[in-house]
């Protein structure tokens, strides 16, 4: 009896052994990324993101496992890590600045819990349209989607109208989605899209393959004048070829994505994911030629807010802040 006791005391040892190794082995943190909509370039590149992050970050004694999640893009984003609701977002360098200091879409409501992980990729302001419009002022009387109201593009095109001695009376505005709007224009139920994302956009290429397409250009003096209210867009080509249909070159507006969290983000976790990054670029290359663009040299390119103090350590540690 004593000999079948033990053998029984120590099968139920192994065992509690294994389980609580199997325990440690399994625990994970789990950290999401705010991404944006399918026919964009957020949510490609979040995806891979998670990817990198999953494999590569290291945590003591824990698993760091992250997914992309599909959102509403910039302005939605910001308000998801207001609240806390998730772990870090991509948000337009414009946009995450007027969220924290108030201003624009934020006004009188400052979102002083955001923070900075590091500056993305440049993000090319697309005014896609249908054949035929070949100039801003070629919009009055048009139906021309902004994206949803609130949004950094919403904005821009109130921005882009007032310089060109426009407002929202002189369009019929639509609040489609990228995708939603290629759709639309392909069909012929819209006239034109404001679509900020990396170029190539996965939307405008599945558009223009089936559709002869034209993109506006975004130039001259009323273009100009906005850029001396908007100093966190610059001039930018889009290169002819880019899209099916497109020979020449475009000039237009671009605009550098940044990558945010909140404040309550741990420091531990913020350094795993922000060395991750920076430390696997060559990987988000291998999905999206913007992922071409991230790089350490340029993370604090158009970065307006504080950085995590994570974030911080890492570029402390790489020589980009003394």
């Amino acid at each position: 009896m004593k000999t079948k006791l033990k053998t029984l005391l120590i099968s139920a040892a192994l065992s509690a052994g294994l389980a609580t190794g199997a325990a440690q082995a399994q625990e994970r943190v789990f950290f999401g990324i705010a991404t944006g909509g399918t026919g964009g370039t957020y949510y490609p590149l979040g995806g891979m993101l998670a990817q990198v992050i999953s494999n590569n970050a290291e945590l003591e004694g824990k698993k760091l496992s992250a997914t992309a999640e599909t959102g509403n893009a910039s302005v939605a984003n910001a308000g998801l890590l207001s609240r806390g609701a998730i772990e870090s977002a991509f948000v337009a360098a414009d946009v995450l600045d007027a969220a924290y200091n108030g201003k624009n879409q934020f006004k009188n409501k400052p979102i002083k819990n955001l923070r900075a992980l590091g500056a993305l990729y440049p993000e090319t302001v697309q005014l896609v349209a249908q054949p035929g419009i070949n100039k801003f002022s070629d919009l009055k009387g048009r139906t021309v989607s902004s994206g949803s109201p609130g949004s950094g593009q919403w904005q821009l095109l109130g921005d882009l109208l007032a310089v060109h001695g426009m407002d929202r009376d002189d369009i019929k505005e639509d609040y489609s989605s990228f995708s939603q709007s290629a759709e639309k224009i392909k069909d012929g139920n819209l006239d034109a899209s404001l679509i900020t994302a990396g170029s190539p956009t996965a939307s405008i290429v599945e558009l223009s393959n089936g559709h002869a397409v034209s993109l506006v250009p975004l130039v001259g003096e009323p273009v100009e004048k906005l850029l001396e209210k908007q100093p966190y867009y610059a001039a930018t080509t889009l290169p002819a070829g880019t899209y099916k249909g497109i020979d020449k070159d475009v000039q237009t507006l671009a605009v550098r994505a940044v990558w945010a969290t909140h404040a309550d983000l741990s420091d531990d976790i913020a350094y795993a994911v922000t060395k991750a990054l920076y430390e696997n670029t060559d990987t988000l290359a291998k999905v999206h030629v913007k992922g071409k663009e991230i790089s350490i040299e340029k993370a604090l390119e158009s970065v307006s807010i504080p950085l995590h103090p994570g974030a911080e350590r890492y570029y402390r540690e790489k020589g980009i802040i003394k």
